[in-house]
């Protein structure tokens, strides 16, 4: 093997990762791009599954390595931080590419119309329009009951009424509701 290193072969998968490698070296990191970028390279495409993006991400990969090349520690293998950082920024193109096929299915489909108001449909509903014959007494009552959720001790402080009149009050609501719907 070192016949073959002196002769400028390039060093096989097991030989980069028993290299010695100086964080913050430029030198260094350079000879880590040419001795790596194959098998960088070689990933990503398996990864993104198509060769200008495995290279748009190997530069990116190669950008990011160089900005934290200082900070890299020589206990790990120096290709899995490669190799780390590659896929993590295939990850982060997969994710971006289908924000970009979202937003172009959106700008394709145009702005969806606007519904009606929904308080118009409200206004139009067969149980408001219903509820509009109501007393006003009991219609209150039957309001702080299933709209806000209130018990009837809760109404009858509210309204200043008797529990038993909260009572009386939204059973004649009910029963009115009930024969104006027709249930």
């Amino acid at each position: 093997m070192q016949s073959r290193e002196k002769e400028g072969t390039p060093i096989a998968a097991g030989q980069a990762e028993t290299e010695r490698y100086q964080p913050g070296s430029d030198a260094d990191f350079e000879r880590l791009y040419r001795t790596t970028y194959r098998r960088i390279l070689g990933t990503l495409v398996t990864l993104v599954r198509d060769v200008a993006t495995a290279e748009d991400c190997a530069q990116e990969t190669y950008e990011r390595a160089y900005k934290g090349w200082a900070k890299w520690r020589p206990d790990a293998p120096v290709e899995a931080w490669l190799h780390r950082i590659a896929i993590n920024v295939a990850i982060s193109d997969r994710r971006y590419q289908r924000l970009r096929e979202a937003g172009e299915v959106i700008r394709r489909l145009g702005r969806p119309a606007s519904g009606p108001d929904p308080a118009v449909v409200a206004e139009r509903s067969v149980v408001v329009q219903a509820m509009k014959k109501l007393p006003p007494k009991q219609a209150a009552a039957l309001v702080l009951r299933h709209y806000h959720g209130y018990t009837n001790r809760e109404i009858a402080a509210a309204l200043g009424v008797p529990e038993q009149t909260v009572a009386s009050r939204l059973a004649a609501a009910r029963k009115h509701l009930q024969a104006v719907l027709g249930k």
